[in-house]
């Protein structure tokens, strides 16, 4: 077995949520200072690690980005080293991202270029958000890259295709977490009370009214309430509900304006309902907009190489929090193909592991030859 494909089992079977990666922390630590050390400066921030490699005559230094949580998310693959942590998975591709830049890390520390290279093992990238506090730590602050790359597995896509554009890849995501309070009471003598859970359907209803009717047809933006919760039991009314979701959209004005017509429908609710509401946007993250020199140069790169097929691809409403360094640093995110019949925050998420070998290679390739330009 591939020693990139150990590690990327070994990780898979220890998935841990945002800021709680502990023995994914020791597991990477582990292997980084078993490799030589001449060339190496490891520092930990928080549950994640930055890892300098020294060049030989370094004019810039070039930064690479891997996130290192997993989702809390009951594993469904059946596999022989599936997740040994209860409900918590690497549902997203993580474990992947990180023996990719192992992979990677590695072969500079044996085959050495001008320039410096900064390894960023991110926590939490599922939640709360980590590449924003890492962002503005003392440690990249020191060691702040001027172009930075990343990539994220695609299951749509086969195994040697990567896709990216120039421009906006990803949207701007913001978490929506609504809380409802009225009064309950028993079921028989509604009049008495405050029904939440009419409410919150009321809420729910009104809030798809916000992308039909606020935002430009010819702009995009999503509202999903992906879980509701309400009451006690059958026979008592709710005094209490509580709406989660999420927000997503292709411009920051657009996530402006839908953000104040939530605002404004819930106090709508409030009033009409009789009850109090508390709103929280939760986690925020920037859209990933792909800086257009470098990626118009990856993409003439890898269009002259054999071993994949590079494509161009529309913006998708993923949220990605790698948008935050790259609103402060150019660089760019591209597109893994990695050949999964089940998407992204899928339990049976399988993707192939002959995609490890032909990222290392491309980002090893491209790597090399930005960081030995004169």
């Amino acid at each position: 077995m591939n020693s990139y494909v150990k590690i990327r089992r070994d990780l898979h079977q220890i998935p841990e949520l945002g800021f709680q990666e502990y023995k994914t922390q020791a597991y990477l630590l582990s292997y980084l200072q078993g490799l030589p050390q001449n060339r190496l400066t490891i520092k930990k921030w928080k549950t994640g690690i930055f890892v300098k490699v020294h060049g030989l005559n370094p004019n810039k230094t070039i930064g690479y980005r891997t996130d290192i949580d997993g989702l809390p998310i009951s594993e469904e693959t059946g596999l022989a080293y599936k997740s040994t942590h209860d409900a918590q998975m690497h549902a997203c591709g993580h474990d992947f991202h990180m023996s990719i830049a192992i992979g990677t890390l590695t072969y500079f520390v044996d085959n050495p270029i001008q320039d410096d290279l900064l390894f960023i093992f991110q926590p939490a990238e599922e939640g709360p958000g980590g590449a924003e506090p890492m962002l503005q730590s003392e440690i990249m602050q020191e060691w702040k890259p001027d172009m930075i790359f990343a990539l994220h597995i695609a299951p749509e896509y086969h195994v040697g295709t990567i896709a990216l554009k120039e421009g906006l890849l990803f949207a701007n995501t913001s978490e929506l977490f609504i809380d409802l309070k009225g009064k309950g009471g028993h079921a028989a003598y509604p009049h008495q009370t405050n029904d939440m859970v009419i409410a919150a359907c009321s809420l729910v209803n009104q809030l798809q009214t916000i992308v039909s009717r606020n935002v430009d047809p010819l702009d995009s933006a999503v509202i999903t309430i992906g879980k509701i919760t309400g009451g006690t039991v059958q026979n008592i009314i709710a005094e209490t509900a509580r709406l989660e979701g999420t927000i997503r959209t292709l411009s920051p004005e657009s996530m402006k304006k839908v953000k104040h017509r939530v605002e404004s429908l819930v106090k709508g609710i409030e009033t009409g309902y009789e009850c109090e509401a508390k709103i929280d946007f939760g986690a925020m993250y920037h859209q990933v907009y792909n800086n257009e020199k470098l990626t118009g140069d990856f993409f003439e790169y890898m269009s002259r190489q054999n071993e994949v097929k590079v494509i161009e691809c529309k913006e998708a409403m993923t949220g990605e929090d790698f948008g935050y360094m790259l609103k402060e640093i150019p660089g760019f995110m591209f597109w893994l193909g990695v050949d999964s019949p089940f998407g992204l925050h899928h339990s049976k998420l399988n993707p192939s592991e002959e995609a490890i070998d032909v990222a290392i290679k491309v980002m090893t390739n491209y790597i090399t030859y930005q960081g030995n330009k004169a």
